[in-house]
């Protein structure tokens, strides 16, 4: 019997020191990190003016007022449906993208990739690139590697804090939080949800990286079923890149392929990957290994395109020497042609009910206990609780009448008019009262069915809400 300890199933972190590259796509990433990074720190602090009564911030999550604000659009709590759509677009596009181009959200625009690769940035600003990077890893302790240590640290600090700061600018007016935070004075909560975001964003841009990709996000595993043989992404043509070898003028070189083995497209590969392995869960098709292998192919006199953003069904066609098929033949196919009908479907059901939804609101909840008031002279009253919700950003008469038998008579309670004053961009509670004489009959049967009609006397939109009256023999 074995008295060996069982074998460890856990591997250490093996750190990935990513090469500079130039090239098309690292220009592109450059662009796209540019415009996202900006998008997030800025937007907070666009002003747009709304009126009184209204925030100006162009975009805001009002917590607090149960509203959400982007521009000149409006979301209340009640229509909440607007946010389920964007997610449901969001999701449709990224299965759309995915199927034509592999995983160009995660190559390009996901923020695990846009904040690793501006870490990445500030760490070979500090200690070099990845020769010397690799260098400082394995030498020991001295004072230019701590100091070196201290100053990358600090940057990805204020990056980080940076971040988080940000974050809360978008739940919260952003001058006057900014304010707060420098005098002190800012709630807890949002002290609390800084330090949340910036251990988390210091953590995952510049110690777990590549681990965040491959354990903790779900997509890399939920990839494969939006892909297929058509999908256009980062591959190598093995068929013209084998058998690999350096020796270009040893006896024997003219039997090698393309491929000198030089190991810059591992080398530039945040993942740490060879893409010469095949399709690999690791890769977020970033195609910096692209930018790599067409450089080395110039400075050789090959063909660029060893590595290139191919589709797997062209490999017989390439390898018999023929050309692949267009590019557009493998975009608009079956499945992307339904994901994209789809994702527009949503958007224009989200566009047309952004422009019909009214800007008064009504809600109403029978009284049902009791269910019914006999009055002293025999009528029969019913009691409701009425929700007015006027989003405009004026107070607003509204008038209140029903229809339906026309024995049927409304009083509002507190007062003797049948209209009342909403405040602007809030939700008022009138309690409602409809009565039927003695002898109608309303009073008299089961049940009587009315339209409450809800009227802004200056707008004159009007909307309406069914419900029942409920007589004597409604037992």
């Amino acid at each position: 019997m074995s008295n060996s300890a069982p074998e460890s199933l856990y591997a250490a972190r093996e750190p990935i020191f990513p090469r500079r590259v130039s090239g098309k796509f690292r220009n592109l990433k450059w662009w796209i990190m540019a415009i996202t990074l900006g998008i997030y720190y800025l937007t907070p602090w666009i002003r747009w003016d709304r009126g009184p009564n209204l925030p100006d911030q162009a975009v805001l999550m009002d917590l607090g007022g149960r509203r959400f604000y982007f521009f000149w659009i409006e979301i209340w709590p009640h229509e909440f449906y607007f946010v389920a759509g964007l997610l449901i677009m969001a999701g449709l596009g990224l299965f759309l993208f995915t199927s034509a181009l592999g995983r160009v959200w995660c190559g390009y625009t996901c923020p695990q990739t846009v904040w690793t690769d501006l870490f990445i940035l500030v760490e070979r600003w500090i200690e070099g690139d990845r020769n010397a990077r690799v260098r400082l890893w394995r030498s020991g302790w001295t004072a230019k590697k701590l100091r070196l240590r201290i100053t990358k640290f600090a940057a990805w600090f204020l990056i980080a804090l940076a971040t988080g700061g940000a974050w809360v600018f978008y739940f919260a007016d952003a001058p006057t939080l900014a304010g707060q935070l420098a005098t002190f004075t800012a709630p807890p909560v949002a002290w609390s949800t800084i330090l949340i975001l910036t251990f988390c964003t210091f953590v995952f841009g510049g110690f777990m990286r590549e681990q965040v990709c491959i354990y903790m996000c779900p997509w890399p595993r939920i990839q494969a079923a939006m892909m297929d043989p058509d999908t256009l992404t980062v591959a190598y043509r093995d068929w013209r890149g084998e058998p690999r070898g350096k020796h270009r003028k040893a006896q024997g070189s003219e039997q090698l392929g393309d491929c000198i083995d030089c190991m810059a497209c591992v080398n530039v590969c945040p993942m740490g990957i060879d893409i010469r392995d095949g399709q690999q869960m690791e890769c977020i098709t970033c195609a910096l290994c692209i930018d790599a292998c067409d450089d080395v192919m110039a400075k050789v006199g090959k063909d660029r395109g060893l590595i290139d953003y191919l589709a797997l069904s062209d490999q017989p066609r390439e390898e018999a020497g023929e050309k692949p098929r267009p590019v557009w033949q493998h975009i608009f196919r079956t499945r992307t042609i339904i994901y994209t009908a789809l994702w527009s479907l949503v958007g224009v059901g989200l566009v047309w009910a952004l422009f019909i939804r009214s800007d008064i609101d009504v809600n109403v909840t029978p009284i049902r206990n009791p269910i019914y008031v006999t009055m002293s002279d025999g009528s029969i009253r019913n009691s409701y609780d009425m929700r007015l919700r006027n989003k405009n950003g004026d107070d607003r008469p509204f008038r209140i009448h029903a229809e339906g038998d026309p024995a049927l008579r409304v009083s509002l309670e507190g007062t003797v008019y049948e209209s009342v004053i909403v405040p602007a961009n809030q939700t008022m509670t009138q309690r409602v009262y409809v009565m039927a004489p003695r002898d109608a009959a309303p009073s008299a049967g089961d049940h009587t069915d009315i339209r409450f009609w809800v009227e802004d006397l200056v707008s004159g939109e009007r909307v309406h809400l069914d419900t029942i009256f409920n007589g004597r023999d409604d037992q």
